[in-house]
């Protein structure tokens, strides 16, 4: 389990929960139910920092919370 912040929310046009990760560009799911979306972007997550790792690029620091409201 991350130690980022994950936001999820429904999305009519995409008939799906969308689960997004503000720290980590880019990086967001989506998935049927809350559950799934949320499993789908831990995924997301591991992938994304690793493709950061392979390119050298920077990862951030997990915050923990919201800072971008």
């Amino acid at each position: 389990m991350s130690k980022y912040e994950i936001i999820i929310f429904w999305s009519d046009d995409d008939n799906a929960y969308i689960a997004e990760v503000p720290e980590l560009p880019g990086c967001m799911s989506d998935g049927k139910t809350y559950k799934l979306a949320l499993q789908n972007v831990e995924v997301i997550i591991k992938e994304w920092i690793d493709t950061s790792i392979e390119l050298n690029r920077p990862i951030p620091v997990p915050k923990g919370r919201l800072i971008f409201a």
